[in-house]
């Protein structure tokens, strides 16, 4: 087999339809970046489990009169609490916040906002205990536990915020794979037609090969080597796009909001430019080969 004629026919196959090319190559390049904006989004979430998870606690609040009389939890309600919170095997550590360092804790959290700091005063706050749990997983167990008990105002699980915060993300995620499955029905099927449309053109010129011995895989090769040449074209620029999306948009985006990470050069280039890049020739070859085997019989 002559690799110079396999690949002089690969060239002159997609300079022929160069137009179906061009619109095969985008449509894939468009629906592969989605699939590699979805694969960013689960390495954030990822991050960011990691990284506030460990963090997580449970706050339980105390009543106004015992915030007011008790600053440094030597009451009997407050003792009993954390005694008890000290014993149950799901907590790691209890640590007394009283109104002053709750406000002081407050002010630092709203520096941002002064008009609000402002309006708050140490009175205004509960005091409270901070529980920091061995596995975080189990805080709504806590909760239950310990809502509802003599001189507790309420019990605050941080989680239910990240929970609700990561079902946002989740969400786009999912936006995100269901357009990549829609473009890449629409890139299946111009891969397809392509090949057909290559066929067909050059359809005398593989009878006459045919004709004179060359077997059937000889002649379908180039059309099959056209559909991973124009997906791995795809691929390749889906990558180049989500590289200058990540230096254009997402890192002034990000840097205003602290709570997503940072999407890292390394997060693109590995590992999702090598999924992205094997996912496109993997397809195109078997989009190419069943099109082959089903439409085209010479």
């Amino acid at each position: 087999m002559r690799a110079s004629f396999v690949f002089s026919e690969v060239i002159t196959g997609l300079r022929r339809n160069i137009t179906m090319t061009i619109a095969m190559i985008i449509t894939t390049a468009i629906s592969l970046a989605m699939l590699g904006g979805g694969l960013i989004i689960v390495g954030s979430i990822d991050k960011m489990q990691q990284r506030y998870m460990a963090d997580i606690e449970v706050s339980v609040y105390f009543t106004s009169d015992i915030s007011a009389s008790d600053k440094d939890c030597s009451g009997p309600v407050c003792q009993q609490m954390r005694q008890e919170l000290g014993d149950n095997p799901l907590v790691e550590s209890v640590v007394f916040e009283d109104r002053d360092k709750a406000y002081e804790r407050f002010k630092e959290i709203f520096a941002s906002q002064p008009e609000l700091v402002e309006l708050a005063t140490p009175g205004s706050l509960p005091a409270s205990l901070k529980v920091k749990l061995k596995d975080p997983t189990r805080s709504e167990l806590l909760v239950k536990q310990y809502s509802g008990k003599p001189g507790v105002d309420r019990v605050d699980d941080q989680s239910e915020f990240l929970d609700r915060f990561f079902s946002v993300l989740n969400a786009g995620r999912n936006i995100t794979f269901v357009v990549f499955v829609v473009l890449l029905l629409a890139a299946l099927m111009l891969i397809s037609n392509t090949i057909q449309v290559s066929a067909f053109t050059r359809r005398t010129e593989v009878g006459i090969m045919r004709l004179v011995g060359a077997t059937r895989w000889y002649t379908q090769l180039p059309f099959l080597l056209e559909a991973v040449v124009a997906g791995l074209a795809g691929a390749i620029l889906s990558v180049g796009g989500l590289i200058g999306l990540k230096y254009v948009f997402l890192d002034g985006i990000l840097e205003k909001i602290p709570p997503l990470p940072k999407v890292e050069l390394i997060d693109i280039l590995f590992p999702v430019a090598p999924v992205l890049i094997g996912a496109s020739v993997v397809i195109s070859a078997i989009t190419g080969y069943l099109t082959l085997r089903l439409y085209v019989r010479n």
